[in-house]
């Protein structure tokens, strides 16, 4: 343990907290192909806001020759001396919601052309079961001319990151762990017991670890297709489906999820990587993937009930004005991956109407980028004919919101945090 060096491969939302926390024991270099997030990180910023920034600053180091401590870097010279190499990068879907593995394939490549005898590689990115022996170790047995479980090593730990969450931070999270050889699997184990206050699983094998990370995120998003389900069921008869599930959560063992736009770079992601897998095999996934259809359209269904409201009260929809509160995938968060609230605002676009996005804690460059919105950090002043809140920053409970709607306006609460004056919530 005292001869460890590690490279980091991928310093966003997994990777810098998975880097600040190992460099406090050992020699880290965090590795990134963005050179305005290494500048970033080096001077002490990190702008996704899971490390703050007197933390961060109290194990960056200037240089990759260090006992302890975070170097951070793009180039590929400072983690050629490293020996144990973790890959953080991102997995996304395309949009006929088909894995894309390429960011996989290019980690692995460049850690190949440092990789030497002995090194261990370690895949923490969400895959499906067979993706770090099937996909990525052929690429680093190509890209460095060495064998596997002979020259060099593989471990597979999923990342259990919650962005946002500053209460379950990293370390608080119990790790699972696993190795390509039971010898391996204990390396990597003791590695991360190091640094895990919450402490390790190790899994038997590689493929069990990547089967456990896919079906985390595939349970809740089953459950939460079941809690929208019933929403608009519920909708249709006229019962507020909260006041129902605050009723039967009063029963020791009913599970407290709640309705709402399922997005974000796990929940909405995993079923369809562990579909993809299993349509290989020849077994169609039908509830993984009802879930799936019934989560993705909610956007399009909260919309839909805007819209109706603003019609019973004779709103001219074209031309029509509509605050979104919210463009993150989640509260008191600036990430935007793969976020829902998008659906919900391009389907009220789609009637003609002039939709403004407030988000106070959204990258409003991130947002053009990605999605060719426009979004404010200002409170706007203006009146509006509907407002929709769709993400449940701390910001949007302190606003007095009906003092920005017209004297008809409609006040829909995606996320049931507002009291009961709102028109109507999902």
């Amino acid at each position: 343990m005292n001869d460890i060096k590690i490279a980091i491969l991928g310093l966003g939302y997994v990777g810098l907290p998975l880097a600040r926390l190992f460099a406090t024991k050992y020699p880290v270099v965090g590795f990134d192909i963005n050179q305005e997030r290494i500048d970033e990180l080096r001077k002490g910023h990190d702008s996704t806001l899971e490390v703050e920034d007197d933390i961060l600053q109290g194990v960056l180091k200037d240089s990759p020759k260090m006992e302890t401590g975070l170097f951070c870097s793009n180039q590929l010279a400072d983690i050629a001396d490293c020996n144990y190499y973790i890959v953080t990068v991102p997995t996304p879907v395309d949009s006929t919601n088909r894995p894309i593995l390429t960011p996989l394939y290019k980690a692995s490549e460049t850690v190949g052309q440092v990789l030497k005898k002995g090194d261990t590689v370690i895949y923490e990115s969400t895959v499906y079961p067979g993706v770090t022996e099937d996909e990525c170790i052929p690429v680093l047995e190509k890209q460095s001319g060495l064998i596997y479980n002979k020259d060099f090593f593989a471990g597979y730990s999923p990342e259990r990151i919650n962005p946002g969450d500053k209460e379950h931070t990293v370390e608080k999270i119990l790790k699972v762990t696993s190795g390509s050889t039971p010898e391996v699997g204990k390396k990597v184990d003791a590695l991360y017991a190091s640094v895990i206050t919450a402490g390790t699983h190790l899994a038997p094998t590689i493929k069990v670890a990547e089967a456990a990370k896919v079906i985390e995120n595939s349970q809740r998003d089953i459950n939460i297709a079941f809690v929208n389900e019933l929403a608009k069921i519920f909708n249709l008869m006229g019962i507020d489906t909260h006041d129902v599930l605050e009723a039967a959560g009063t029963k020791w063992n009913f599970l407290p999820f709640k309705p709402g736009l399922v997005g974000g770079h796990c929940i909405g992601v995993d079923p369809y990587y562990l579909a993809q897998k299993a349509q290989e095999f020849g077994y169609h996934p039908e509830i993984i993937l009802a879930g799936r259809r019934m989560n993705d359209t909610m956007g399009k269904y909260v919309s839909s009930e805007v819209i109706k409201l603003m019609v019973q009260r004779d709103i001219k929809i074209k031309g029509s004005s509509i605050l979104v509160l919210g463009i993150t995938f989640k509260e008191n968060c600036p990430d935007v991956r793969n976020t829902k609230a998008v659906d919900v605002i391009n389907n009220l676009k789609s009637y003609g109407t002039n939709v403004t996005i407030y988000d106070p804690w959204a990258s409003a460059k991130q947002v053009e980028h990605e999605y060719q919105m426009k979004v404010t950090k200002d409170v706007p002043t203006e009146k509006f004919d509907a407002i929709v809140l769709t993400v449940a920053h701390k910001e949007f409970l302190e606003m007095e919101l009906k003092s920005l709607l017209k004297p008809e306006g409609v006040l829909y609460d995606v996320k049931g945090i507002l009291k009961k004056d709102v028109d109507a919530r999902l």
